[in-house]
């Protein structure tokens, strides 16, 4: 968002002048970070588009999330460069208004696209059955739609009842605390708590399914003897050991599609040996959905986290402040999660990789 909305401060790009050799290098890195921000993004969205086997609801979530963050990238990052190398406003009133509105809209609804991400695979884990049949494509442009809405309705009342800046200025001012409560919780608060608690339900309720399914398979073996159980080098074998929390981040597009079988225990092996192998088979697995989680909250949390902070604390207490280069600083550390968004939601999808090397490759395919 931008770089004092929301916060009453003087001119927050008074940044005590910085030399021309620092400017520069600010810009070039800024900038690249743009130009990196809307290629990873077009990247994922042309990925979706070409590929039918990524033609999947939970997909299409992916992509207006992608879409929202490229617009971030294209839309708001250039002015910001712009204002903070040249430490005033320059492009006049109108397109003030506009770069404003479009900043905090489209950070509000990127934020809320994590959430509405959280709750897709929510139900999908926890009622995979009944919600199979309503994850649809009808269903997932009503999410995509709903997530805009909202991120409107909480953009709008701060941009239209904002204080006149000055001249060389381009941020939004007030001086009431609702709107930074508003604002805040509506954008950031609300949403981090649903997804702490959504990704938090996910991964215990996959734990406990995983479990149950490897206590079953345990059981069944030491009834006949005849099923091995699956060990870590051995799971690509099976599709029955994928746990449900793999599935919900990383199998999308190919749930269903691969058939199902057993792997017959080798002579060799006494049923002793498999009792005993037979339990750690989920460690492996718990260790990734771990390391998956801990990516996706780690990365929204420490972008988004210390900004939103600084803005409940900067309007609430009326002699604490930030300098201009701590607000730049905390701004574009939020601007960044749109350039780890597309990398989080897609690497651990087997079929999104595919699709990014025939893409980079310029392998014409549909």
């Amino acid at each position: 968002m931008d770089l004092s909305n929301i916060t009453v401060t003087d001119n927050p790009l008074d940044t005590g002048g910085k030399s021309t050799s620092g400017n520069v290098l600010l810009t070039l890195t800024l900038s690249l970070l743009a130009v990196m921000t809307t290629a990873i993004n077009a990247l994922v969205i042309s990925a979706i588009v070409v590929t039918r086997k990524l033609h999947h609801p939970a997909n299409y979530l992916i992509c207006s999330l992608a879409v929202t963050d490229l617009l971030v990238a294209i839309l708001v990052m250039p002015f910001s460069i712009v204002y903070i190398s040249k430490e005033t406003w320059i492009m006049g009133r109108v397109v003030c208004h506009i770069w404003l509105g479009v900043d905090v809209t489209c950070c509000t609804c990127s934020i809320l696209h994590l959430a509405a991400i959280a709750v897709d695979r929510y139900r999908a884990i926890t009622d995979a059955v009944e919600y199979s049949r309503k994850r649809t494509s009808r269903r997932a442009a009503i999410m995509i739609a709903a997530v805009w809405l909202i991120s409107i309705l909480i953009s709008l009342p701060p941009l239209v009842w904002r204080s006149r800046d000055e001249e060389h200025e381009c941020t939004i001012r007030h001086h009431q605390v609702a709107f930074t409560i508003y604002s805040t919780f509506g954008a950031f608060y609300i949403p981090l708590g649903l997804i702490l608690i959504l990704y938090y339900k996910i991964y215990r309720a996959a734990k406990t399914l995983y479990h149950r399914r490897g206590t079953s398979r345990l059981t069944k073996q030491e009834a006949n003897g005849t099923t091995l159980p699956i060990c870590p080098d051995r799971e690509k074998q099976s599709p029955d050991t994928v746990s449900p929390l793999d599935k919900s981040f990383s199998d999308h597009s190919t749930e269903g599609e691969r058939p199902r079988g057993t792997i017959k225990s080798l002579p060799s092996e006494s049923r002793r040996e498999r009792s005993f192998r037979g339990p750690w088979i989920s460690v492996p697995r718990e260790k990734r959905a771990a390391t998956t989680l801990g990516l996706i909250l780690g990365a929204f949390v420490i972008c988004w986290l210390p900004f939103f902070l600084k803005e409940v604390i900067v309007n609430v207490c009326s002699s604490c402040g930030v300098s201009g280069a701590m607000a730049d600083f905390l701004t574009w550390l939020g601007y960044l999660n749109s350039l780890i968004n597309p990398l989080i939601y897609t690497i651990f999808n087997e079929d999104f990789k595919k699709a990014f090397k025939k893409l980079v490759k310029c392998r014409h395919y549909l």
